[in-house]
């Protein structure tokens, strides 16, 4: 079964662009996968025409050959960019191997080992106040709607994150939302690298009487080895990964134990065959997969058939109910109920990518926002 067609496919979705790379084969049988980097889309098409010559007549059920002659053919390992295209190949080379054997992409990791998957949404504030009501009221409404999680992130003023100020509005957005859904919801929060050492520690130690479930990525990527520092002085549990490339990025929060939750990016990190790498890894300390998932339906459906089939799980990130957006592309979604992604039984990843559909929303030129501290220093969103 031969590499016939590669072809990517970044589609505008009103806020931003996702990514789509679908492979083709020389049996008829096509795959769909999806690329993360958000903001940098067109590096990551740039690394896919360079993988192209690399992968145009291989054997696509080759995966982890493929996988390895990508990340190291090139002489300098991958990272993100490259991490990201290897990511959207490899789920659509997994794609291509369920549907040649009929069977979902969970079969091919071992079966099910849960019947269900929850998922948390995400929850906001309409604009940028200090006023918790409005937040509190949207993550009520998600509770209403099923969900068995709240998340929502580090709120800043405008343009302007200052960590103090920041703080002080988030322990009071936990306060009361806890007392607003009681103890049985789980409370996520992020703080999106956008916290320093001191600060991190003032968050998470004041947040622990709110029991969150976890604080996401209360530091920079960068310094993982800050972790260490955080770790010793606040028993808050520790989720973070959602930037890493590959295995190795991971090594340290795993090795040193300083991590509870593995925010891998099936998109980023390197796709299925990298993921389920990392999360035997996790295993072995004790750690849960919290898959980082920010993206499309197809990001999704690779979460979900991962999640199905690996013990240690968690929760899985799930922005919006699917069936509810970008179903003009991918008009076939993973099935959700009550606060939970369900076993598709369709071949493969268990949805459908409809190119035409894709074409008829091409790429935009998007930029995340910048922050800025209140002495007008750039500071991470």
């Amino acid at each position: 079964m031969k590499i016939t067609a590669i072809d990517t496919f970044p589609v505008f979705n009103g806020a931003r662009n996702n990514l789509y790379v679908t492979v083709d084969t020389d049996a008829g049988i096509s795959g769909v996968g999806e690329s993360g980097l958000s903001g940098r889309e067109l590096a990551v098409i740039g690394a896919i025409e360079h993988f192209k010559p690399l992968l145009l007549g291989q054997d696509a059920r080759r995966i982890e050959h493929l996988w390895q002659t990508l990340f190291r053919g090139g002489f300098f390992p991958a990272n993100r960019v490259l991490g990201s295209a290897i990511s959207a190949i490899d789920i659509a080379l997994w794609d291509i191997l369920g549907k040649s054997l009929n069977v979902p992409v969970y079969q091919l990791l071992g079966g099910l080992v849960r019947d269900k998957v929850v998922c948390y949404p995400h929850n906001q504030t309409q604009g940028d106040t200090d006023d918790v009501a409005p937040l509190v009221e949207n993550c009520q409404k998600s509770v209403a709607e099923g969900w068995k999680f709240v998340r929502w992130g580090l709120p800043q003023q405008g343009d302007v994150l200052e960590p103090r100020q920041a703080i002080r509005t988030a322990l009071k957005q936990m306060e009361a939302i806890r007392n607003a859904v009681g103890d049985d919801v789980g409370m996520c929060f992020d703080a999106h690298t956008r916290l320093d050492l001191p600060d991190a520690v003032r968050l998470c130690r004041a947040s622990e009487q709110f029991q969150p479930f976890f604080m996401e990525d209360a530091l920079r990527s960068e310094s993982a080895h800050e972790y260490h520092r955080l770790r010793q002085q606040t028993a808050v549990p520790l989720a973070a990964g959602e930037q890493w490339a590959g295995k190795w990025e991971f090594r340290e929060v795993i090795e040193e134990d300083l991590i509870d939750y593995c925010r891998v990016d099936l998109c980023i990190a390197g796709g299925i065959t990298e993921a389920r790498k990392i999360a035997g890894w996790c295993e072995t300390h004790h750690i849960k997969l919290a898959t980082h998932n920010p993206l499309g339906p197809v990001s999704s459906a690779a979460c979900l058939q991962l999640n199905l089939a690996t013990s240690n799980f968690g929760v899985q990130e799930q922005p919006r109910r699917p069936g509810t957006y970008s179903t003009d592309v991918v008009p076939v979604q993973v099935p959700w109920e009550d606060g939970y992604l369900l076993p598709p039984h369709r071949p493969g990843l268990g949805i459908e990518f409809d190119r035409e559909a894709a074409r008829k929303s091409p790429f935009q030129m998007t930029e995340s926002p910048h922050l800025r501290r209140l002495d007008g220093s750039f500071t991470n969103w």
